[in-house]
């Protein structure tokens, strides 16, 4: 059995089934959270291909907090991580209009080539809503361009605090808009066109999605979430247990990355719905979605909560969750064969979605 446990969320016969195929260890996790928070280690709820990689994650001072006067030396030190770009699939930055009195936005388009019609993916880097930049994903993005001979949109829009979310979802509209207008300079097709993003960024694709709908503009063919940043309550008004959300981006993280993208205290009901997945009411034309993410995430219980939510509106979504992973697990240990696999998962899920064949 493989080690990624896929939830794979369909319609069937006009009824929403849940299919769950477990791995030992999901069953483990399953089993700990049904025990009280006393019986569980969180040490031992990292999966052992893990481990190792989760000594080398940066361990923060006990009590430390993200604030704003830390933002522009944090912001530096993560673009000092950006991977170098492969030379055999292209990369163009260009400035596109912005949304009506909002400035122009930049993006960085991937494998682009007039004269086709293939697949096309608008995507949005992570970060927490604070951080990070659309170069930081170019050569992961290079490679899935590469595996699928499609063309990518990256979409540089406004970090939080110095932008809230209305200003970031203008900016990631203005893209699927320039997108769409310009397929056929691209190379794109206009049918077969998915938002993508991890982290904060799959918070800002699923908002998009729902904007898309709502605005009846521009039609999205699929959604791909990677451990997204959905709900302000996680870590706020909801509690998460210890063993989750222990590595990398915890609840108090969590807390400041929201505050800054709402310019308001998360998790009370004064929140408007608009600007968070996780709270829109309606999810029912929704795109077909992938949503993956760690058993140990931070993000986890969200994630599961919002696929269950897309199958009870009759969305077909499946929900990959990957025992014993951490946030990012697999930027930060792409050798392992968990992450392989997880990778491989999410590049099937694009392959069905475009009317690819799929790789075993």
């Amino acid at each position: 059995m493989s080690d990624v446990s896929r939830r794979n969320v369909v319609k069937a016969s006009g009824a929403v089934a849940l299919a769950v195929a477990a791995s030992p260890g999901a069953m483990a996790l399953v089993a700990a959270k049904a025990a009280s928070p006393e019986a569980v280690n969180p040490r031992k709820m990292i999966h052992p291909e893990l481990v190792e990689a989760a000594k080398r994650m940066p361990t923060m001072p006990e009590g430390f907090s993200f604030s704003n006067a830390m933002l522009p030396q944090l912001r530096g030190m993560a673009g000092s991580l950006t991977k170098e770009a492969r030379s055999d699939v292209s990369v163009t930055e260009r400035r596109i209009p912005g949304a009506r009195n909002a400035p122009d936005v930049a993006v960085y388009i991937i494998n682009a080539r007039a004269g086709t019609t293939r697949p096309a993916i608008l995507h949005m880097h992570g970060g927490g809503f604070i951080l990070g930049s659309a170069k930081d994903s170019i050569r992961d993005l290079q490679d899935i361009a590469h595996s699928l001979d499609c063309v990518i949109v990256t979409v540089e829009y406004r970090l939080a605090p110095e932008t809230r979310w209305q200003g970031a979802l203008d900016d990631n509209y203005a893209g699927l808009k320039w997108l769409y207008a310009n397929a056929a300079e691209l190379g794109a097709d206009r049918a077969k066109i998915a938002v993508m993003g991890e982290s904060a960024g799959g918070g800002h694709a699923a908002l998009l999605a729902i904007a898309s709908r709502d605005r009846g503009e521009v039609p999205i063919a699929f959604q791909m979430l990677v451990y997204p940043m959905l709900d302000d309550r996680t870590g706020s008004s909801r509690k998460t247990p210890g063993h989750v959300g222990f590595i990398g981006w915890r609840a108090h993280d969590n807390v400041f990355g929201w505050r800054s993208l709402l310019g308001q205290e998360p998790g009370g009901d004064s929140v408007p719905a608009d600007a968070v997945p996780a709270r829109t009411l309606n999810l029912a034309g929704l795109p077909p979605t992938f949503i993956g993410v760690g058993a140990i995430d931070l993000f986890v219980d969200e994630d599961i909560a919002f696929a269950r939510r897309l199958a009870d509106a009759g969305v077909s979504t499946e929900l990959n969750v990957v025992p014993g992973a951490f946030h990012g697990f697999d930027a930060i240990a792409p050798e392992t064969s968990i992450a392989k696999q997880f990778t491989s998962a999410k590049l099937n899920a694009l392959r069905r979605a475009f009317g690819l064949p799929a790789t075993i």
